[in-house]
């Protein structure tokens, strides 16, 4: 169990109301350190103004909330000091170039010219930018702007970073590449409290989850453990034989529940909550002659996970609840 002292950020009860809006609803989270921490929901589901809240960007109007030990109110000014904020947009002067903006924000946090630029050089070469550092960041791809930010947010490297949809809008190559940044800098000892609607990304990189919709915490857990408490897996297995199907149904049938034939002529798929019993079920059909070509047997996905504790898909659009969060407090 997580001790008390172990806890990077330690919330209890944390609302935040715009107007008539509850966007957060009594949130709870407990995030041990040098973890990746991720908050799973849809767009509007509360997650980019509990972490505004935690950021300390946004007072909340009950709970509380301690980051690395610092209340987020009376001590806002030190929480700032340990912590890294990584928004959905890029943070950095598009008229300036990668190595301009990273020797600014290096000098504005206290770095001498020459250290600045030590670390600006570093960071560049870390995140793959060395040979676009005189280019202006306007020309850059989506893909590098993003891998700009975070280096701009390791300028000095934080305790504990918030990445608010680091990902979005990036193709699958540039995704990969902001994943194995994240995992460098949590193997280094930093803190990642990863705000997501990508069910994928919090399946590569959270320790745990907490599923948000809402504005309240609907369940919590490993990926694995939010897997096995939706229900069932299932097992799929493709024969070398199509005209074997309609025995190894009846076959099937006699194991396991909701068998079902696929589009594929040679494949049949049945619900599996126990691998032992998948197992057993497998043997079956070799034992009576079927002959498989191959099987798996994996748990249920986290989208279906989601789907299963909401009654609804996550939202595929991207920085709906931030832009919806502006309008409200402009209001």
């Amino acid at each position: 169990m997580t001790t008390h002292s172990s806890l990077a950020i330690e919330a209890t009860g944390l609302v935040k109301v715009f107007g008539t809006t509850r966007a957060v609803d009594g949130v709870d989270l407990a995030v041990g350190t040098g973890s990746v921490y991720g908050v799973l929901g849809p767009n509007g589901a509360g997650k980019t103004t509990t972490i505004r809240m935690l950021a300390t960007l946004l007072s909340p109007d009950a709970g509380s909330a301690r980051v690395l030990g610092h209340d987020i109110v009376r001590e806002a000014e030190l929480v700032r000091g340990v912590v890294s904020l990584t928004g959905q947009l890029a943070s950095v002067d598009e008229d300036l170039t990668g190595r301009e903006n990273l020797i600014l924000l290096a000098r504005l946090l206290g770095l001498n010219r020459a250290a600045a630029k030590a670390r600006a050089a570093e960071l560049l070469e870390a995140f793959a930018l060395a040979d676009a550092a005189t280019r202006l960041v306007k020309n850059y791809s989506g893909g590098m702007r993003r891998r700009l930010d975070l280096a701009a947010s390791l300028v000095v490297t934080p305790q504990l970073m918030f990445l608010d949809e680091p990902t979005t809008g990036l193709d699958p190559r540039s995704r990969n590449q902001v994943w194995d940044i994240v995992r460098a800098l949590v193997a280094e000892g930093t803190t990642i409290l990863l705000c997501t609607q990508y069910l994928d990304e919090a399946d590569q990189l959270a320790d745990g989850i907490a599923v948000i919709d809402h504005g309240k915490v609907i369940a919590e857990g490993t990926p694995a453990q939010l897997k096995a408490s939706a229900g069932s897996g299932s097992l799929h297995v493709r024969l070398l034989d199509p005209a074997q199907r309609p025995e190894a149904k009846r076959l099937l049938t006699r194991e396991l529940d909701g068998v079902q034939l696929e589009p594929d002529p040679a494949t049949l798929s049945a619900s599996c909550a126990d691998a032992d019993r998948g197992a057993e079920a497998v043997a079956q059909l070799s034992r009576a002659g079927v002959r498989i070509a191959d099987f798996s047997l994996g748990q249920p996905t986290l989208d279906e996970v989601f789907l299963a504790l909401t009654g609804h898909p996550a939202a595929e659009e991207a920085g709906e609840e931030e832009a919806k969060v502006q309008d409200e407090r402009a209001a």
